[in-house]
């Protein structure tokens, strides 16, 4: 089973990314997969429409076994190492890195 994310980058603030997190060896259904982030001196925290009062949703491409992540006008507070996981399996893809510059 391996987890790949990719779609991270050096954007302004303001600006879009979508990221996308692509399982192999295993299916990505509703729910067993979630995108967690951690910024530098923070601890890690799961990123979803729940907690991030909806700013945040994970549309999923079955047919690509993708799962998405768009992230619209960024903020200094979203620079991070975004990364999907697997809570059942504990794993984790290596993530991507988002720096925003102000």
């Amino acid at each position: 089973v391996q987890l790949v994310e990719s779609g991270g980058g050096m954007v302004h603030a303001g600006d879009s990314l979508q990221l996308s997190c692509t399982a192999s060896g295993l299916a990505i259904t509703n729910g067993n997969i979630r995108w967690a982030r951690k910024a530098p001196g923070k601890g890690p925290e799961y990123v979803s429409s729940a907690n991030t009062g909806g700013r945040f949703t994970t549309p999923r491409n079955s047919a690509k076994n993708t799962l998405y992540l768009p992230v619209n006008n960024l903020g200094p507070e979203d620079a991070a190492l975004y990364d999907c996981t697997s809570e059942s399996l504990g794993i984790s893809g290596r993530g991507t890195q988002v720096t925003v510059s102000s």
